[in-house]
């Protein structure tokens, strides 16, 4: 298994452990589903299995999310995952991050946005900026902010980046695009100072 994989693993026990699955959805889907198991009432209720989106599972997961149903997670290990280089979710197209994140942006808009809140993507990484494309196609006005010095002020996609320690973050929204972890943590030290929760990892 891929050093990516053993991560993904221990993000998802670590969420698991403290019943805490829907706290990061928008960064993958958080529950493993090999080891679901539902009321048939509440998989109906939330439209079962798409088999035309894809990936099928993180899609009724957001949908799992969106009707308030809360997982109970086992504290026992119910599932080793053996890896291959041919698995599908490494060999087929459908897999591929460009069909992810029009899923979370979908989601993210059917579920937790707020427009009474000014929305910011924060990160102008690849992904960042794939992020942009997809929230430009739904026509929700946002901001785009980023630490690169080299970026601010640039124009990319019709919109300005902006200088992330100039801009007020109080009764906003952010999504938080950056893959490296101590930006992260850098960017959420910065939205934290304004005493904001109203934040997204979509990486």
């Amino acid at each position: 298994m891929g050093n990516g994989y053993i991560k993904y693993e221990q993000w998802l026990n670590k969420l698991s452990s403290r019943d805490l699955n829907y706290s990061e959805i928008y960064k993958e889907c958080t529950i493993p589903s090999p080891c679901w198991m539902m009321w048939k009432e509440d998989f109906e209720l939330c439209g079962g299995f798409n088999s035309d989106i894809y990936p099928e599972d993180y899609d009724l997961a957001f949908r799992m999310y969106q009707n308030k149903m809360q997982p109970t997670c086992s504290k026992e290990i119910l599932h080793l995952w053996r890896d291959s280089e041919n698995r599908a979710s490494r060999t087929d197209s459908n897999y591929k991050d460009n069909n992810f994140i029009p899923l979370k942006v979908k989601h993210f808009m059917g579920i937790d946005y707020r427009p009474n809140n000014q929305l910011y993507l924060w990160g102008a990484s690849k992904k960042g900026k794939e992020i942009a494309q997809a929230l430009l196609k739904t026509d929700i006005p946002f901001r785009w902010l980023c630490n690169s010095q080299s970026k601010i002020g640039h124009n990319i996609y019709g919109l300005i980046m902006e200088d992330c320690s100039t801009v007020n973050l109080n009764n906003s929204q952010i999504i938080i695009a950056a893959a490296n972890e101590s930006d992260q943590k850098e960017i959420l030290q910065s939205i934290l100072k304004f005493n904001n929760t109203n934040y997204f990892y979509f990486c």
